[in-house]
C-alpha cells in the first residue's frame, strides 16, 4: 500500500451547525453543498424536508472545517449563498451550550428534571439562571450552587416584573427561556419580544379540560391516555407551534394522584426534548407549525 492510499482522511477542527429556510426551488442543496466543499468542509450529518403546503424547504447540516477558520468568517462568506435563494438562515458552533433561564412557580418536577439533566451532560444548555415568582425553589437551585432570581408578579407590577425578566435575558446573553411549570400568563408584548425563544410545557388536557386539577376532571371522565405538550409561547395562549408532545397509556383502576404522577413524569419527558432539540438548532419554524430535525 503506498502513501497516498494510506493517508488518514484530514480531521475537522471546528463543527458547526447550519440552518435555513426558504422558498424551495431547484439547487439549493447543491449550492449548500458547493459552498461547504470549495470552503474546505466536510458535511457531517444533513437533514432536509419540502412543505408541498407551504412551498417552503428546510435544512439542517452539521459539517466539520478542515482548516481552522472563524464563525464570523462562515457567517460572512455564506450571506452571498443565502442572498440569492432568500433564505432565512444561521450558523452556530455545534459544541457551544446554549444558555438558558429557567422560570418556575410551585410545582417543581419539570425544574428538578432539567437542573439534574444539565448538571450530568444530557442536556447541551448552560443554565444562566433560574427565576420564579415564589421562593419555594431557592434552596433546590443553590444546591446546584446556579443564581436564583424572585420575582413577584401581582396585577400592579406584572410590566415590571417582565421588564427585569428582560434586563436579566439581555445581561445574561440568553438565548432560550424555559417555562417549567411557570404559572404566569405572559403579555402580548413580551411574547414578541421572545419570539421564538420561549418554550412551555402542558398537559394534553388542555383545552378538554381546563381550569384547577386537570388530570381529576380527567378522571372523572375515564381518559385512557394522558400527556403533555412542549411548544413555542405566543400570544394565543397555549396554541403556539408544538414541539414535542408524550402520552401514557392509562387504565380504570388508576387513581386522580397517580395520574397526577404520571402526568408530571410525561411532561418532564416531552420538555427535555424539547429544550434538547431547540438547543442543539434541530427545530425550524413553520409558520403556526415546526419542523424538527431530531
Amino acid at each position: 500500500m503506498n502513501e497516498s492510499q494510506s493517508a488518514a482522511p484530514p480531521q475537522a477542527t471546528e463543527q458547526y451547525v447550519l440552518t435555513l429556510s426558504c422558498p424551495d426551488k431547484r439547487g439549493i442543496v447543491h449550492a449548500v453543498s458547493s459552498y461547504l466543499f470549495m470552503t474546505g468542509c466536510n458535511i457531517e450529518d444533513s437533514h432536509q424536508f419540502g412543505d408541498r403546503d407551504t412551498g417552503l424547504f428546510f435544512m439542517r447540516v452539521h459539517f466539520g472545517a478542515e482548516a481552522p477558520v472563524s464563525l464570523e468568517k462562515l457567517r460572512a462568506s455564506f450571506a452571498a449563498v443565502g442572498d440569492s435563494f432568500g433564505m432565512d438562515w444561521q450558523i452556530h458552533r455545534a459544541e457551544e451550550r446554549m444558555r438558558i433561564i429557567l422560570m418556575v412557580s410551585k410545582f417543581g418536577h419539570c425544574l428538578n428534571d432539567l437542573l439534574f439533566r444539565s448538571s450530568i451532560g444530557a442536556l447541551p444548555v448552560e443554565i444562566a439562571a433560574v427565576v420564579s415568582n415564589h421562593t419555594d425553589f431557592a434552596e433546590l437551585v443553590a444546591s446546584y450552587d446556579l443564581p436564583f432570581h424572585h420575582i413577584p408578579v401581582t396585577k400592579e407590577n406584572k410590566p415590571e416584573a417582565e421588564a427585569r425578566l428582560l434586563e436579566l435575558v439581555r445581561a445574561e446573553g440568553v438565548e432560550l427561556v424555559v417555562l417549567a411549570r411557570y404559572m404566569q400568563v405572559l403579555s402580548d408584548d413580551l411574547c414578541k419580544a421572545l419570539s421564538g425563544r420561549i418554550i412551555n410545557i402542558h398537559h394534553s388536557f388542555l383545552p378538554s379540560f381546563k381550569g384547577a386539577k386537570p388530570y381529576h376532571q380527567a378522571h372523572a371522565r375515564g381518559v385512557k391516555l394522558i400527556g403533555a405538550t412542549a411548544h413555542y409561547v405566543t400570544a394565543d395562549l397555549d396554541e403556539g407551534p408544538i414541539i414535542e408532545q408524550e402520552v401514557e397509556r392509562v387504565g380504570h383502576e388508576v387513581t386522580p394522584e397517580q395520574l397526577v404522577a404520571i402526568g408530571r413524569d410525561v411532561e418532564c419527558q416531552a420538555l427535555a426534548r424539547a429544550v434538547k432539540w431547540h438547543s442543539e438548532h434541530r427545530v425550524l419554524l413553520n409558520g403556526t407549525r415546526t419542523v424538527v430535525f431530531a
